[in-house]
């Protein structure tokens, strides 16, 4: 039987990169203890100057207490090993978009741990299909946080084929505990997000690569004629351009021709060009 919300004190976060930084560090804002674990001391070190960095970011802005960022940091464990999951109440996934890796991680997980719901950060892949890879499919559910989780209002929860209700219950229960509003999608390729604003970015790039207006235009276009906060070409720096490209990827093995890669999204990915990470994209950043 999947734990319920009172029953959850510990939470451990598997991947110490900028979605699972993101969302240790909401766990521990609301009071959880985390587990954050990684496969190097490195990652988990380089998830840990994330948080603190954010967390700095918020309290110069007086969203928080200045006081408070070393009492959040303190309810974050890192660590490299397995078994620092095992006495956790809930395990969330965060780790790269790679179905057979994801697999792998999940059996791990299902191994060490007892009877506690598991949780998947993916965008674009198959609960059922993460889930077949353990021995309760039951307790596998989608959380799918946005980016940058700690700034982000939504959380997506995505209930594969053998999702229990409960499960289920609890992913909404623990995003509105982290003061997330929550939408719920079936296990269809790219959810609710993803099946949406990936053929919304690729086409801005089309359009801005086919020269139907600059850059500027497009983006600006589609924030004042749309009210969007950022347009498709600066939204997908900030996603980054090999995120947008593997989702629509992904998107297109399942779904077929309408959601092929624009050329320019390959060529600028080739090209080492992935957005805000790594200083250019479509723009250029400090």
């Amino acid at each position: 039987m999947v734990r319920a919300l009172d029953d959850v004190d510990r939470v451990g976060v598997v991947g110490a990169g900028t979605m699972g930084a993101g969302i240790a560090q909401v766990l521990a804002t609301a009071g959880y203890e985390v587990a954050l674990r990684d496969v190097s001391r490195d990652l988990v070190e380089d998830g840990f100057d994330a948080i603190e960095s954010s967390l700095d970011r918020l309290a110069d802005r007086g969203e928080i207490p200045a006081d408070d960022v070393d009492r959040i940091v303190g309810r974050v464990d890192g660590t490299t090993e397995l078994e620092a999951l095992a006495p956790c109440d809930l395990v969330i996934e965060a780790i790269v978009e790679d179905l057979e890796i994801k697999r792998d991680v999940f059996a791990d997980i299902d191994r060490v741990t007892d009877d506690v719901a598991l949780a998947t950060n993916t965008s674009t892949l198959s609960i059922t299909s993460i889930a077949a890879a353990t021995d309760r499919p039951d307790h596998v559910v989608g959380l799918h946080f946005m980016n940058p989780v700690p700034i982000m209002d939504g959380v997506e929860v995505v209930t594969g084929e053998r999702t229990a209700p409960e499960t289920v219950d609890l992913a909404h229960a623990i995003s509105e505990d982290l003061d997330k509003e929550t939408w719920e999608s079936d296990d269809k390729p790219g959810f609710v997000t993803n099946r949406i604003l990936m053929p919304w970015i690729n086409e801005g790039i089309r359009a801005y690569d086919e020269g139907v207006a600059s850059k500027e235009d497009i983006d600006r276009g589609m924030t004042l004629g749309t009210n969007v906060p950022m347009g498709p070409l600066e939204l997908a720096d900030h996603v980054g351009l090999d995120v947008c490209l593997h989702a629509t990827e992904t998107l297109h093995d399942e779904l077929g021709d309408r959601y092929t890669p624009a050329y320019l999204l390959k060529r600028k990915v080739e090209a080492g060009h992935l957005g805000k990470k790594t200083g250019e994209g479509f723009y250029e950043y400090d």
